[in-house]
């Protein structure tokens, strides 16, 4: 039987030969092609003629496939080709697809078309490697990079899962460019690269864009998450490598095999194996993965993701879940409760402080961030307190010691009839120990020393920070802080002396406060006058004040902290009193040798909670403030305590500090300067808000679990608010000293009595902290600073990382002024657009920078916090041209203004604020005559100081001396 070309070829179910007229075979439809998969199929010729017109094509270009000598030598050479197959079986049979390339090879050499033959030997080339790489997922090879994965093989590089990860990045990011990162992420890249330099070279890529855009950050940031994926998802055997759209369906069974893995490994409490796990997973939320900043997601990778033998197998909702099952143990509907608490965690309306984040749901659940101690006039009870230092230091918290107790230099020791040394010997050991024991190996152990004014060694105190004398007697690696009676700063208005005391023979002052204290201090200084106490100093209150602020400006210790406010609006007076704050100022809770007092911290991210429109949503904050109340009060019952004492305390009175983060960005999206009428008006307006919801969130626990043990006799049980204690201020320190805002918006009565009816669960609810690290996971300003710069590098134990200021390049954006010059202007000026006059005046207010906010505006927002907090706040102090003068307004205005406690200053001399000869050196002068953003206003503290008898005290219009020295 024969058949011709033409029938053949009409025969579509038999197209195994492509012959030309008049060429004949037999038994065409048995030629049959084995596949490279083994899968046979009919032999088709019309392939052989696509494949080498695009030799043709790779050779001579796209006019070739035009050509008629290339049509018909094409058709010339597959019909010989066809022969060839037809004379070796005529009766049929099986050729495998590499034989059919073979001949094609052959074909073209022998026609003299090397050219086009070594195309076509690239074209079988390549795509002999694009089918190796598809056999092992590999979607789009690098014809030349291949990359050396964790088992040492080598693999081309997939150019297709990089254009992936670099979409998914940039996904709802539409000021960022894609290609950019892939193409100049390629350059950087060779033969052999670490699948994690891939990695690396696209987020090093992405990370130097920052500047120009801040989106950038969050492409960086997702960049880093494949990292963490890889690592994680290889390590729990879930898969090698994943995208983020592939974690909707891994994040479930990570979860499940991280749960089994930290209980295998001791890490985890066995409880959370009881969890309903699949419900949980089911939870979890992977696109909260996309709002982290490259800052926050590197810092939580390095320092608090749980890790086994250096490798981190904890994903961030996996890591917030894990907080919130910790937390929830003792619910009764734990899952809804862990489920309840995760979204507020990931969502970033409300973070946990540190040491929540490190070991909730672990064995060693030690939650809790801060401990205060009494430290007792006894040699047996100094070391255990620095042994109780150590144990509660290794678990991750901060330590703030009331050293007031212990006997000044020369006093008699009664067992040896001896002279004591003193309270400073003591400290070194404290500072050694704050070195030796870091917190877990987690971050520095830290710890702060307070000592009470009127203590005979407060001047060798106040030099324990300096970095000349006798380096025995100094304490270069632990922090100071003042605890300043008010008696003391109405003798420094007044210009009067002070007298120092050894506190073996003033026993009872250091429990005492208020109007009591100046009755026995008087009466102790009538004995010094009389001769009945012989060991004391008398100085002038104003010399020491000097020192005081002297030292302060050049160390940055002892910070200023002030005992009656602290104690007489404390809800807890009736079982104690406050002997110093924290490490971080905040906590004012009572200490005595059988308690530790013990602050759970977290806060409220203030930002979250601003609308679209700049609105403050007031249901979405009470809701949040309800759970982290919840959260906080479990913490209680949930934490490890290193020592009894802290147990002790902490069941018994139940204290929790619930504060804010976000402040300034909650201004930017309100259009808002820091300094201005309007920022206060929020300060006091939101805090108002906190301050309300917080003691709702706790009566209504009451109700739910218990009043704390000794509510009966606080404030709170008299009906006694933060609010209201300012009264109680205002008697015992006198009137004239005191001026505080006291406005309120909300139904203050209806919650008193609501609290009188149900009580309260916590003693204190309200602290704000610090949140230096917590807002950086959150990608926010911490706490209620202002901005420190609006372009700069920050550099902490995970790195350098640019910082630049998205609202601020979203103006200038609008303003038509972001560019390249406004970029390198911004780092020629450190972060300031003050001297950029291009740049409108609201703009410039709206994005001073924290130098460049007058410091009395930054105490006048801390004053209309504090009235509705009741505990305090972590306040730094910006100054900016410092003098002596400046120090000493602001810190008498934060007294005055009824503040418990300032923390760190940040003083910038006057010789380093200019870096042109545009005169901005007074921006941050107090004068109402300096150029800053809006001018000062008396507001009655100036006046005050202006018409004291006596030596004038300075006034705001004195300090825009820039020629002054420092502190004199």
């Amino acid at each position: 039987m024969t058949t011709s070309t033409s029938e053949y070829k009409a025969d579509s179910s038999n197209r195994n030969a492509a012959l030309s007229d008049g060429v004949q075979t037999t038994a065409p439809g048995k030629l049959r092609v084995i596949k490279r998969n083994g899968e046979l199929a009919g032999f088709d010729a019309d392939k052989i003629s696509v494949a080498m017109r695009k030799a043709y094509i790779a050779v001579e270009g796209e006019q070739a496939d035009s050509s008629s000598r290339m049509r018909e030598l094409v058709e010339k050479l597959t019909l010989q080709i066809v022969e060839t197959f037809l004379r070796r079986m005529p009766e049929g049979g099986t050729l495998h697809i590499e034989d059919i390339q073979d001949q094609v090879e052959l074909a073209l050499m022998r026609s003299g078309e090397q050219k086009v033959a070594r195309a076509y030997v690239l074209y079988r080339e390549e795509h002999a490697r694009l089918r190796a790489a598809q056999q092992q997922g590999i979607s789009k090879p690098h014809p030349t990079i291949t990359v050396t994965h964790l088992d040492g093989q080598r693999r081309p590089l997939d150019l297709g899962r990089i254009e992936t990860l670099v979409q998914e990045a940039c996904e709802g990011l539409d000021r960022v460019d894609a290609r950019k990162i892939v193409e100049d992420s390629i350059k950087n890249l060779y033969d052999g690269v670490p699948v994690d330099g891939v990695s690396t070279a696209l987020m090093m890529t992405a990370r130097t864009l920052v500047e120009k855009e801040p989106d950038y950050t969050y492409v960086t940031a997702r960049l880093l998450q494949d990292n963490l994926r890889r690592e994680a998802l290889s390590f729990l055997g879930i898969a090698e490598d994943a995208t983020q759209h592939d974690m909707a369906d891994l994040y479930p069974k990570a979860f499940k095999a991280y749960v089994a893995k930290g209980i295998e490994f001791e890490q985890l409490d066995p409880r959370l194996g009881e969890f309903d796990l699949d419900r949980l997973g089911a939870a979890l939320n992977p696109d909260a993965d996309n709002q982290f900043t490259y800052l926050g997601l590197q810092t939580l990778y390095d320092r608090y993701f749980l890790h086994h033998e250096d490798v981190r197998y904890e994903l961030p909702q996996v890591m917030f879940m894990r907080v919130a099952m910790g937390l929830a143990l003792n619910e009764k509907d734990r899952e809804a409760r862990a489920i309840e608490f995760y979204q507020v965690l990931s969502s970033f309306d409300y973070m946990a402080s540190t040491p929540t984040l490190f070991n909730s749901g672990t064995l060693r659940s030690q939650l809790s961030s801060c401990y205060l101690t009494t430290v007792p006039d006894d040699l047996d009870a100094i070391y255990r307190a620095i042994h109780d230092n150590a144990m509660l230091s290794k678990w991750a918290g901060g330590l703030g010691n009331d050293w007031t107790p212990i006997r000044a230099m020369g006093s008699r020791i009664k067992g040896t009839n001896g002279k004591s040394q003193g309270v400073v010997p003591f400290l070194k050991v404290v500072n050694d120990t704050a070195v030796a024991v870091n917190q877990g190996g987690k971050r520095k152990g830290a710890v702060c020393a307070y000592l009470e004014t009127w203590h005979l060694d407060i001047e060798e105190f106040l030099e324990l920070r300096k970095n000349t004398g006798d380096d025995r007697r100094r304490t270069h690696d632990m922090n100071t802080a003042n605890w300043v009676p008010d008696l003391f700063m109405q003798r420094v208005f007044e210009d009067k002396e002070w007298t120092l005391f050894s506190p073996n023979d003033v026993p009872d002052l250091h429990d005492l406060f208020g109007l009591a204290f100046k009755n026995a201090y008087e009466a102790y200084e009538e004995k010094t006058r009389n001769g009945e106490l012989k060991l004391f100093k008398r100085v002038k209150a104003a010399d020491l004040w000097r020192k005081m602020l002297s030292m302060l400006f050049e160390t940055g210790h002892p910070w200023i902290t002030f005992k009656d406010p602290c104690n007489l609006r404390s809800p807890q007076q009736h079982v104690g009193v406050v002997h110093s704050s924290n490490l971080c100022t905040e906590i004012t809770l009572n200490t005595s040798a059988d308690e530790i007092a013990v602050c759970n911290l977290g806060s409220i991210n203030l930002v979250q909670h601003i609308t679209a429109d700049g609105k403050l949503d007031v249901e979405k904050l009470k809701r949040s403030v309800k759970v982290a109340v919840r959260m906080l009060d479990n913490v209680i019952d949930i934490n490890y305590y290193a020592v009894p004492q802290a147990r002790n305390s902490n069941l018994k009175h139940r204290p929790v500090g619930l504060g804010i983060m976000g402040f300034q960005d909650a201004l930017y999206k309100q259009g808002i300067a820091y300094a201005s009428d309007a920022g206060i008006e929020f300060a006091d307006r939101s805090m108002e808000l906190v301050s309300y919801f917080a003691i709702e969130a706790s009566s209504d626990l009451a109700a739910e679990r218990g009043r704390y043990e000794t509510y009966e006799g606080s404030l709170w049980s008299q009906g006694i608010l933060p609010l209201d204690s300012i009264e109680k201020l205002r008697q015992e320190r006198g009137a004239q000293y005191l001026e505080v805002d006291t406005s309120s918006t909300q139904d203050w009565e209806q919650l008193r009595a609501r609290v009188k009816q149900q009580g309260m669960r916590n003693s204190n609810v309200m602290a704000i902290a610090p949140t230096a690290t917590i807002s950086n996971i959150c990608g926010v300003s911490q706490s209620i600073e202002p901005t420190y710069q609006n372009l700069y590098v920050k550099s902490n134990l995970s790195g350098e990382f640019t910082v630049v200021n998205p609202y601020m390049v979203k103006d200038l954006k609008e303003a038509g002024l972001w560019d390249e010059v406004m970029v390198n202007d911004l780092k020629y000026y450190d972060g300031s657009l003050q001297p950029i006059e291009r740049v409108p005046e609201a703009i410039r207010q709206r994005y001073a920078t924290a130098f460049e906010v007058e410091p009395k505006w930054l105490v006048d927002a801390a004053s209309r916090r504090q009235k509705w907090i009741d505990q305090a706040q972590s306040l730094n102090l910006y100054i900016k041209g410092v003098s002596g003068k400046k120090l000493d307004v602001t810190y008498r205005m934060a007294w005055y203004r009824g503040l418990k406690t300032t923390y760190y200053l940040r003083a910038l001399g006057a010789t380093s604020v200019e870096k042109s000869t545009v005169d901005r050196g007074t921006l941050n002068a107090v004068s109402s005559g300096a150029p800053a953003a809006a001018p000062v206003q008396a507001r009655g503290v100036e006046d005050f100081l202006e018409g004291r008898s006596g030596p004038r005290a300075p006034s705001a219009g004195d300090i825009d001396d820039l020629g002054c020295e420092a502190c004199q």
